[in-house]
Protein backbone atom coordinates (compact mmCIF):
# COMPACT_ATOMS: atom_id res chain seq x y z
CA UNK A 1 0.00 0.00 0.00
CA UNK A 2 1.03 3.59 -0.61
CA UNK A 3 1.95 5.85 2.28
CA UNK A 4 -0.74 8.44 2.86
CA UNK A 5 0.33 12.14 2.63
CA UNK A 6 3.79 11.41 1.24
CA UNK A 7 5.05 11.58 -2.35
CA UNK A 8 5.90 8.42 -4.22
CA UNK A 9 9.54 7.38 -3.94
CA UNK A 10 11.82 7.65 -6.97
CA UNK A 11 12.42 4.36 -8.61
CA UNK A 12 15.82 5.28 -10.12
CA UNK A 13 19.10 4.84 -8.31
CA UNK A 14 21.68 7.64 -8.54
CA UNK A 15 25.04 7.01 -10.24
CA UNK A 16 28.22 6.70 -8.17
CA UNK A 17 30.60 9.45 -7.01
CA UNK A 18 32.85 9.08 -10.04
CA UNK A 19 30.02 10.02 -12.47
CA UNK A 20 30.27 13.41 -14.23
CA UNK A 21 27.02 15.17 -15.05
CA UNK A 22 27.07 16.94 -18.43
CA UNK A 23 29.55 16.59 -21.28
CA UNK A 24 33.23 16.04 -20.57
CA UNK A 25 35.63 18.07 -22.71
CA UNK A 26 38.98 16.31 -23.04
CA UNK A 27 40.75 19.34 -24.49
CA UNK A 28 40.45 21.62 -21.51
CA UNK A 29 38.39 20.97 -18.42
CA UNK A 30 39.85 22.74 -15.47
CA UNK A 31 36.52 23.56 -13.86
CA UNK A 32 35.59 26.87 -12.25
CA UNK A 33 39.16 27.91 -11.49
CA UNK A 34 40.15 27.80 -15.15
CA UNK A 35 36.93 29.49 -16.28
CA UNK A 36 37.53 32.42 -13.93
CA UNK A 37 41.27 32.71 -14.48
CA UNK A 38 41.58 32.30 -18.27
CA UNK A 39 39.01 34.20 -20.26
CA UNK A 40 39.21 33.93 -24.02
CA UNK A 41 38.92 37.64 -24.63
CA UNK A 42 40.33 39.89 -27.31
CA UNK A 43 43.00 42.19 -25.99
CA UNK A 44 41.99 45.84 -26.42
CA UNK A 45 43.96 47.67 -29.05
CA UNK A 46 45.54 50.94 -28.05
CA UNK A 47 43.79 53.29 -30.48
CA UNK A 48 44.62 56.94 -30.01
CA UNK A 49 41.48 59.02 -30.33
CA UNK A 50 41.97 62.30 -32.18
CA UNK A 51 40.28 65.00 -30.16
CA UNK A 52 38.61 67.99 -31.88
CA UNK A 53 40.36 71.36 -32.08
CA UNK A 54 39.99 73.77 -29.17
CA UNK A 55 39.09 76.93 -31.10
CA UNK A 56 38.49 79.02 -27.97
CA UNK A 57 42.07 78.57 -26.80
CA UNK A 58 43.45 79.01 -30.32
CA UNK A 59 41.45 82.23 -30.89
CA UNK A 60 42.65 83.64 -27.59
CA UNK A 61 46.24 82.80 -28.49
CA UNK A 62 45.90 84.29 -31.98
CA UNK A 63 44.61 87.59 -30.59
CA UNK A 64 47.43 87.65 -28.05
CA UNK A 65 49.91 87.03 -30.89
CA UNK A 66 48.52 90.03 -32.78
CA UNK A 67 46.63 88.29 -35.61
CA UNK A 68 44.06 90.58 -37.26
CA UNK A 69 43.22 89.13 -40.69
CA UNK A 70 41.67 85.82 -41.67
CA UNK A 71 44.89 84.73 -43.38
CA UNK A 72 46.90 85.34 -40.19
CA UNK A 73 44.33 83.39 -38.16
CA UNK A 74 44.57 80.50 -40.66
CA UNK A 75 48.35 80.42 -40.43
CA UNK A 76 48.15 80.54 -36.62
CA UNK A 77 45.70 77.58 -36.61
CA UNK A 78 48.02 75.67 -38.95
CA UNK A 79 51.14 76.07 -36.81
CA UNK A 80 49.54 76.13 -33.33
CA UNK A 81 47.20 73.13 -33.46
CA UNK A 82 45.66 72.91 -29.98
CA UNK A 83 43.27 70.01 -29.29
CA UNK A 84 40.60 69.59 -26.62
CA UNK A 85 41.66 67.64 -23.56
CA UNK A 86 40.11 64.23 -22.89
CA UNK A 87 37.87 64.52 -19.82
CA UNK A 88 37.81 60.74 -19.27
CA UNK A 89 41.44 60.76 -18.14
CA UNK A 90 40.56 62.60 -14.96
CA UNK A 91 37.71 60.40 -13.72
CA UNK A 92 39.22 60.01 -10.26
CA UNK A 93 39.17 63.77 -9.67
CA UNK A 94 35.68 64.05 -11.17
CA UNK A 95 34.24 61.36 -8.89
CA UNK A 96 35.58 63.09 -5.79
CA UNK A 97 33.75 66.34 -6.70
CA UNK A 98 30.28 64.76 -6.46
CA UNK A 99 28.39 65.86 -3.33
CA UNK A 100 27.54 63.12 -0.86
CA UNK A 101 23.76 63.71 -1.06
CA UNK A 102 23.60 63.46 -4.88
CA UNK A 103 22.19 60.36 -6.56
CA UNK A 104 22.84 59.84 -10.28
CA UNK A 105 23.28 63.54 -10.96
CA UNK A 106 20.14 64.69 -9.17
CA UNK A 107 20.04 66.12 -5.65
CA UNK A 108 18.31 63.99 -3.05
CA UNK A 109 14.67 64.80 -2.33
CA UNK A 110 14.03 66.38 1.08
CA UNK A 111 12.31 64.10 3.54
CA UNK A 112 8.56 64.53 4.00
CA UNK A 113 7.69 65.79 7.51
CA UNK A 114 5.41 63.01 8.77
CA UNK A 115 4.22 65.17 11.67
CA UNK A 116 2.62 67.61 9.20
CA UNK A 117 0.93 64.75 7.38
CA UNK A 118 -0.53 63.31 10.57
CA UNK A 119 -1.94 66.70 11.64
CA UNK A 120 -3.44 67.37 8.16
CA UNK A 121 -1.35 70.55 7.88
CA UNK A 122 -1.28 70.34 4.08
CA UNK A 123 -5.07 70.17 3.95
CA UNK A 124 -5.34 73.24 6.18
CA UNK A 125 -2.86 75.18 4.04
CA UNK A 126 -4.84 74.27 0.92
CA UNK A 127 -8.11 75.34 2.56
CA UNK A 128 -6.57 78.72 3.54
CA UNK A 129 -5.43 79.29 -0.03
CA UNK A 130 -8.92 78.45 -1.32
CA UNK A 131 -10.55 80.87 1.15
CA UNK A 132 -8.17 83.66 0.14
CA UNK A 133 -8.86 82.95 -3.53
CA UNK A 134 -12.61 83.08 -2.93
CA UNK A 135 -12.29 86.47 -1.17
CA UNK A 136 -10.31 87.89 -4.08
CA UNK A 137 -12.89 86.59 -6.57
CA UNK A 138 -15.75 88.21 -4.58
CA UNK A 139 -13.95 91.57 -4.51
CA UNK A 140 -13.34 91.39 -8.26
CA UNK A 141 -17.00 90.52 -8.88
CA UNK A 142 -18.16 93.52 -6.81
CA UNK A 143 -15.89 95.75 -8.88
CA UNK A 144 -17.36 94.32 -12.08
CA UNK A 145 -20.96 94.78 -10.86
CA UNK A 146 -20.51 98.53 -10.34
CA UNK A 147 -21.78 100.61 -13.26
CA UNK A 148 -19.16 102.55 -15.06
CA UNK A 149 -19.90 106.20 -15.49
CA UNK A 150 -20.38 107.45 -19.02
CA UNK A 151 -21.27 110.91 -20.41
CA UNK A 152 -24.98 110.49 -19.78
CA UNK A 153 -24.61 109.57 -16.11
CA UNK A 154 -22.14 112.41 -15.65
CA UNK A 155 -24.58 114.93 -17.16
CA UNK A 156 -27.39 113.67 -14.93
CA UNK A 157 -25.37 114.23 -11.79
CA UNK A 158 -23.65 117.45 -12.86
CA UNK A 159 -25.97 119.94 -14.55
CA UNK A 160 -24.27 121.99 -17.25
CA UNK A 161 -24.10 125.75 -16.58
CA UNK A 162 -26.80 127.79 -18.33
CA UNK A 163 -25.79 129.47 -21.55
CA UNK A 164 -25.39 133.23 -21.41
CA UNK A 165 -27.50 134.92 -24.03
CA UNK A 166 -25.64 136.98 -26.51
CA UNK A 167 -27.12 140.36 -27.43
CA UNK A 168 -25.28 140.75 -30.67
CA UNK A 169 -26.98 139.59 -33.89
CA UNK A 170 -25.92 140.06 -37.42
CA UNK A 171 -27.68 143.01 -39.12
CA UNK A 172 -29.25 140.98 -41.90
CA UNK A 173 -31.27 138.85 -39.39
CA UNK A 174 -32.82 141.89 -37.69
CA UNK A 175 -36.24 143.09 -38.67
CA UNK A 176 -36.17 146.49 -40.29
Amino acid sequence: QHEVGKPLRNCYSLPGLDFTYGMYVHKRDGGVAEAIGHWDAIKPRNIRKIMPRDFLTMNRGAVDAGCTTAREFGLYYKFMDIRCKDENRFLTGWVSKIPADMTFGRPARPSTPIYDIIQHRYKEMWMERQRARTKVQKIEKIKLDQVRGNRTTYLRTHKPPPKEESFWHPARFEKV
